[in-house]
């Protein structure tokens, strides 16, 4: 028996803690240790807030990021118990923040309905926290505890006398944890935080950046307060689209128990965009209560179109995806005990919810298709547009199919392919134009790397009838190069990527202008008609650089000017710096060493933190509407500035 094998005995079995598991498992708490896990901390404590605003106790949330990157949250509720409590023999203030499981979430009578429902909230952030300071103002008087990685540094202790009630946290990451990414970034926060007041109207929640102040010496901040709820929401949203009917259709009320709002238009794009909440909690993966939204939709606007004889020359049926093209709707529920699929809340699985939805939107609707006949025949003559779109787009994609079998090896004849077989290993690069094509395939490794070029700027699909995206060459070459298909029998729009040949997509275009106004063409692409792809951590944007700097033997390259200055200053006088425009400048050694060897390329992961706010971005980006991207090209000139 071998010395390792020896010791192992009942003094081997670790039996973790709560906060030891948190800390030595992060990721099944959080999602993630990167800049997602790291927002969620936040989240968890501001829900905490949202809690008490849907008990009635709260009206006004403050997040505040301080200088050294900690985050101070604040309400006006009722402020966290500090009595003892019994079981644990301890203050309930210090339950709360070191029990794992602990809460008033779980007793009816203090939460009728939450979003933290598994109980790791508040604790959990104390848990990855370097330190949390957590006061509480309650019955007239001040109360705090101080926490280092989850532990109680001392008793809860009275330190003052208040004429107000809330609880104030403040906590700061712990960078042993999130070692990579520790620096909150202040945009993501402000759209959480602005989905919140939309969700929960009438309250006001406010954001402040202590690391940046405006040009009047003011620190960066926003207030954030709806009146009107899912209603603004909707038309936040649909900013930068052209409505087709002039009111947002809105319901608001309780059905079966289960209290039900719901916002939706309809606008002249072609993509459908429906976002569900449960408790405050994106479900980005839907569940019942989309369900329930998607029949109670169909059923009233088949029904009515029927009845209208709108319906009587149309050749072949309607389908339920007609009914939702150029559609923007929010589902937002409460529900006492949700079940969701998984930890990570993003799927309802309440089958009772169904139907109260159904029943929502049916009503809703019903009213307002009889007290609007205008919109009415407007919104089924879109319906009947999206039918014939879809049937054309059905033959666009058996062209597509057919194509692909003439083709040899049933691939595109300008996709350059590995040899590799495994699809975890392969990567292939979209690439600008076919000079740069052929430099990136003489540079390229042929066992794993892929090279498709395409043609100058392909397809905006923002502007674009689905048959007219799949009728375009450049788009049929990467759904054919990449193996996926699109359409099933009960979703004409649903991916199908298990036969997606390559794990890694890159998107290759030039540093300037143009290459940057492809690239988010190819992104839009991606994000409308392939968003698994992206979901799924397949798509990447190479970074080649500006620069090259030259002094005799000496080079060195630059991906900005700083890097190009530095380089500069360290060579001395003498140095020739050159200017890379687009890719083909560079001959195919200087592509491969720079872009796309493995072993020092920088590749950016394309990642979805808000679905939401991406779709509006996209929308604004790739729309018909000049004003509002002019003001986002000019507030993110910073970040844009590349052509200098």
């Amino acid at each position: 028996m071998s010395e390792n094998q020896a010791k192992y005995s009942a003094d081997s079995i670790q039996a973790l803690e709560g906060m030891e598991h948190v800390r030595m498992r992060p990721s099944m708490y959080i999602g993630d240790v990167g800049s997602r896990g790291l927002h969620h901390l936040v989240y968890e404590v501001v829900d905490n807030s949202i809690d008490e605003a849907m008990a009635g106790h709260c009206d006004r949330i403050s997040v505040t990021i301080n200088e050294d990157n900690s985050v101070t949250t604040e309400d006006n509720g009722r402020g966290i118990p500090v009595g003892m409590h019994k079981k644990e023999g301890v203050s309930a203030l210090e339950v709360v923040m070191t029990k794992i499981g602990a809460g008033g979430k779980f007793d009816k009578d203090s939460y009728k309905v939450s979003g933290g429902l598994h109980g790791v909230g508040v604790s959990c952030v104390n848990a990855l926290s370097e330190k949390l300071t957590a006061t509480v103002h309650r019955d007239g008087k001040i109360y705090s505890q101080e926490y280092e990685r989850g532990k109680a540094l001392e008793p809860v202790k009275e330190v003052g006398n208040s004429d107000k009630n809330g609880t104030v946290v403040t906590f700061l990451p712990d960078k042993t944890i999130f070692n990579d990414i520790n620096t909150y970034s202040y945009d993501i926060l402000a759209t959480r935080l602005r989905e919140l007041s939309f969700l929960n109207k009438g309250i006001t929640v406010t954001i402040t950046d202590k690391r940046n102040k405006d040009e009047e010496g003011n620190y960066v901040g926003e207030e954030f307060h709806s009146k009107e709820g899912l209603i603004e929401f909707i038309r936040f949203l649909d900013d930068t689209r052209e409505p087709i009917m002039k009111d947002v259709i809105a319901f608001e009320g309780e059905k079966n128990g289960v209290p039900v709002e719901v916002a939706m238009i309809y606008n002249t794009s072609y993509s459908e965009n429906l976002h569900s909440y449960v408790n405050n909690i994106n479900t980005h993966e839907g569940g019942t209560h989309l369900s329930g939204f998607r029949r109670g939709l169909t059923h009233t606007l088949k029904k009515y179109s029927e009845t209208s004889g709108m319906l009587d020359k149309l050749k072949f049926e309607i389908a339920g995806d007609d009914f939702r093209e150029g559609l923007t709707a929010i589902v937002s529920v409460k529900v006492a005990e949700p079940q969701f699929e998984g930890q990570t809340k993003t799927k309802l699985g309440n089958k009772e919810v169904s139907s109260c939805v159904s029943q929502a939107v049916s009503e809703m609707l019903r009213d307002y298709l009889e007290e609007h006949p205008e919109d009415a025949k407007i919104i089924v003559q879109k319906v009947i547009l999206a039918a014939q779109a879809r049937h054309a787009a059905q033959k666009a994609r058996e062209m597509v199919q057919r194509k692909s079998v003439m083709s040899i090896g049933g691939l595109p004849g300008k996709l350059s392919d590995c040899s590799e077989q495994d699809p975890a290993k392969c990567e292939v690069f979209l690439v600008e134009g076919d000079s740069a094509g052929g430099t990136a395939k003489q540079g390229r490794d042929r066992a794993f790397q892929a090279i498709l070029p395409l043609r100058g700027k392909i397809l905006n699909v923002e502007k674009a009838m689905q048959h007219k995206v799949f009728e375009n060459e450049e788009i049929r070459n990467i759904f054919t190069a990449l193996g996926v298909t699109i359409g099933t029998e009960e979703d004409s729009k649903a991916l199908n990527i298990e036969k997606l040949r390559y794990h890694k997509v890159v998107i290759m275009c030039d540093a300037d202008i143009d290459g940057s106004h492809i690239s988010t063409l190819i992104l839009t692409f991606l994000f409308r008609y392939m968003k698994e792809l992206v979901e799924n951590g397949h798509v990447y944007i190479a970074t080649p650089p500006l620069y090259l700097v030259k002094k005799g033997s000496k080079k060195e390259y630059a991906w900005n000017n700083d890097q190009r200055d530095s380089i500069m200053m360290k060579f001395g006088d003498g140095c020739k710096v050159q200017r890379y425009k687009g890719l083909g400048e560079m001959n195919a050694s200087q592509l491969w060493e720079t872009t796309m060897n493995p072993e020092f390329r920088t590749l950016r992961k394309v990642v979805i933190d808000n679905g939401l706010e991406a779709d509006r971005i996209f929308s604004m980006l790739m729309g018909d509407d000049v004003p509002p991207r002019r003001e986002f090209i000019e507030n993110n000139a910073i970040y844009a500035n590349i052509d200098a």
